[in-house]
């Protein structure tokens, strides 16, 4: 394999690499998220989000090429509806249930005050 094919298979890696961490990401955010969050915010529920990102997550996971996945004959192309899922997410539920989640911590809040 030349210099160019070397360098395809990388470029493969990282994408599908990073499909996988977005699809992680998106369900590790859901997961840390109220279930009446969801509800408040007129979207659907947790649970529903919860198995939509588990499988988005599944299936980018096979699609990693064999380097560092699977050796498994799997149609790699539905990692991007994996990602589409888990940018769904990001991008559409996430800033809505934001504003009805409990902020955890105890540091000094940012309203001002004493």
């Amino acid at each position: 394999m030349g210099i160019i094919g070397s360098l395809q298979v990388l470029l493969f890696l990282v994408f599908y690499v990073a499909i996988l961490v977005l699809s992680a990401w998106a369900l590790v955010d859901c997961l840390r998220r109220p279930a009446a969050a969801f509800t408040a915010a007129g979207k659907r529920t947790r649970t529903f989000w919860t198995w939509v990102l588990v499988a988005a997550t599944v299936v980018a996971f096979i699609s990693i090429p064999p380097p560092l996945g699977l050796p498994l004959r799997f149609p790699s192309f539905l990692a991007l509806v994996s990602a589409a899922a888990a940018i769904v997410y990001l991008v559409d539920v996430r800033p809505a249930v934001t504003p009805y989640s409990r902020r955890r911590g105890g540091g000094p809040s940012r309203g001002g005050g004493w």
